[in-house]
């Protein structure tokens, strides 16, 4: 079963969202806030896998709460579900520590599809933010070249090159460790070793230093 958390200031927005996604037999709400406050609070008493997170709340907004969340709680996944459609609150969820994010008019299927990629190590990303958000990336990316340009001389083996590539193209640990036969636990430690040979801080930087050189 998944454990959902929804963070959304807006009561009648908070239950349609509960109806839509409890329509998945796997997927059950255990609670709801108002505001990041509420949220970190529900978290000492609560279980949860997965928080939908909205950005523009009262008291403490989403992107304060996801900071504290990721710092206090790492293994919880979080979710982005806002109606802004700005690649700026993108860059910054995810510098936060956010593993997707999507807009409100993303279809149930795709939200529900979504909460599992993420839960899966995947990255979910609306595809009306991503098409402003990764030339954005890309070209951040291009300015720090210097401080990582020795990467490129850096051999990974075949298998690493394998994984890099199956993360340029968007795969979750999970499909990646079907594809290539391998268990999720022995792709986790591909990837760590990976990071950690080419200096990257995480599977974003990751999937853009695929596209980059490459990969894809």
């Amino acid at each position: 079963m998944i454990h959902v958390l929804i963070a959304e200031d807006q009561a009648i927005v908070r239950n349609g969202l509960k109806m839509i996604i409890e329509q998945d037999e796997e997927i059950h709400v255990v609670a709801e806030a108002e505001n990041g406050k509420e949220v970190l609070s529900l978290l000492e008493k609560t279980i949860v896998d997965i928080i939908l997170m909205d950005i523009r709340m009262p008291i403490m907004d989403g992107m304060e709460a996801t900071k504290r969340i990721r710092q206090q709680y790492p293994h919880i996944k979080i979710l982005i579900l806002t109606t802004f459609n700005d690649e700026e609150y993108a860059i910054q969820a995810f510098q936060e520590g956010a593993n997707g994010f999507l807009l409100k008019t993303t279809d149930s299927v795709s939200l529900v599809n979504s909460i599992k990629s993420c839960l899966s190590g995947g990255i979910s990303i609306h595809d009306q933010v991503a098409a402003k958000l990764m030339p954005k990336l890309l070209k951040k990316e291009a300015i720090q070249e210097k401080a990582f340009s020795h990467n490129h001389n850096i051999p990974l083996t075949k298998r690493e090159i394998d994984i890099v590539k199956k993360i340029g193209q968007g795969k979750t640990n999970k499909e990646i460790s079907s594809e290539l036969l391998l268990s999720v636990g022995t792709i986790k430690n591909h990837i760590t070793q990976i990071l950690a040979k080419l200096e990257l801080r995480d599977r974003t930087q990751l999937a853009i230093y695929a596209v980059r050189n490459d990969y894809i």
